[in-house]
């Protein structure tokens, strides 16, 4: 795929320069509680501006009906990029009307305009190929040359990521040409021992990775809400604990799988569980109780890995040359239940291995708990386009850039 250093070396004195990025970031109200994507997107941004041209940022923010929706306003996200980038951010109530094209038509070279949530307009998500492909053009009216650097949204054959790269002379940004290319080290230039850490709640949301990594991983740990699935294919009785008891038969299948292959497949040997799910909000004491992963009381729920199983891990990551960490090991959120990811993401910190933290709540955790995202080899943007990568499949994103 072109990059935008070959857009640079070319010249964009003048152009307007359509970047689609992730400004998809977590907010309580007016205020952000993760920059991290905005952030993410700051050198593509500013080396556009600062080389004259006519920057027109784009993204997506939640999952609004199709329709303008105040709580999903881009508003604050386009404000705290004026802020990152120390200049004047213009921002643009729609996305394709009177107030998106003028906002653009008053760009200065050097300056930068934000639209709209583009996800108020329906052609944005639509499945009619027709619809999408009207949303695309009126979108590539407002444009001479598109960056794509929203890594997080490359897996969706969305308008902005599929359609529009095919109606403008499209190069990737910085964001995405960097991740691609720590993706490419987990999949085509792997060094061993190669250790993969997988969490978060639902192991369906897995299976596929699972599935491809157990081709090319040495070792994988379970963390996390989807460990209870694991466990109960085991024969474990797991309480009330997260289940999807419909994915036990895949459990079992990739149980027998890693150990026909040699792949070291491990599990939690405790867990801390409670009765009720804690506060997330007030954080009161919890008061867990700490049982073998083999014995979960009927009426509890298993909520973070214990001190035996933080030991295993970070044993088992001792050695690893290459690691990739997709997922929480526990309710991180609350103090009582946060020390399996913090003990994970520590492993990883001590580790001499290349490190990759997968995205979404994983990238969170690390930031929630006060880690240095430089002590990590890189902290993706995507946690759902990782995966998909690492699955094999075809992001529809990246494909339009590589037409």
């Amino acid at each position: 795929m072109k990059t935008i250093d070959e857009l640079l070396r070319q010249g964009v004195e003048g152009k307007r320069v359509f970047v689609r990025a992730d400004l998809n970031v977590p907010q309580d109200g007016t205020t952000i509680t993760d920059d991290g994507r905005i952030r993410a997107v700051l050198p593509t941004v500013k080396a556009l501006a600062e080389a004259g041209a006519k920057v027109v940022v784009a993204s997506h923010l939640g999952r609004p009906k199709g329709a303008p929706d105040p709580a999903f306003t881009l508003r604050f996200a386009a404000s705290r990029l004026g802020e990152l980038l120390g200049r004047p951010v213009a921002f643009a109530g729609d996305t394709i009307g009177s107030e998106a094209h003028s906002a653009v038509a008053g760009l200065e070279n050097g300056q930068v305009a934000v639209l709209e949530n583009l996800r108020f307009n329906p052609g944005e998500t639509s499945k009619d190929d027709a619809e999408r492909a009207e949303f695309a053009a009126r979108l590539a009216a407002l444009a001479d040359v598109y960056v794509g650097d929203g890594f997080g949204a490359v897996h969706r054959g969305h308008a902005s990521v599929y359609d529009l790269p095919r109606l403008l002379p499209a190069y990737a940004g910085y964001l995405i040409a960097t991740e691609v290319g720590v993706l490419r080290k987990l999949t085509d230039d792997v060094r061993r021992p190669y250790v993969v850490v997988l969490g978060g709640a639902k192991v369906s949301d897995k299976l596929g990775v699972i599935d491809h990594l157990l081709e090319k991983a040495d070792r994988i740990l379970i963390g996390g809400g989807m460990a209870y699935t694991f466990l109960k294919a085991k024969g474990h009785e797991v309480g009330i604990s997260l289940l999807q008891e419909d994915q036990v038969p895949a459990c079992l299948e990739y149980l027998a799988r890693a150990e026909k292959k040699g792949v070291e497949f491990v599990l939690p040997v405790d867990v801390l569980v409670s009765s009720e799910f804690p506060d997330l909000k007030t954080k009161a004491p919890a008061h867990p109780t700490l049982v073998a992963s083999d014995a979960i009381p009927a009426d509890q729920e298993g909520l973070d890995i214990g001190p035996e199983t933080r030991k295993l891990y970070a044993s088992k990551l001792a050695d690893a040359a290459t690691v990739f960490w997709n997922g929480p090991m526990g309710v991180f959120e609350h103090p009582d239940y946060a020390e399996g990811t913090k003990a994970v993401a520590q492993a990883l910190v001590d580790s001499p291995a290349f490190t990759v933290v997968g995205g979404g709540d994983s990238a969170a955790a690390v930031r929630t708990l006060g880690f240095d995202e430089e002590a990590f080899g890189h902290i993706s943007t995507g946690g759902g386009a990782s995966l998909e990568y690492l699955e094999g499949k075809t992001l529809p994103g990246l494909a339009a850039l590589e037409d």
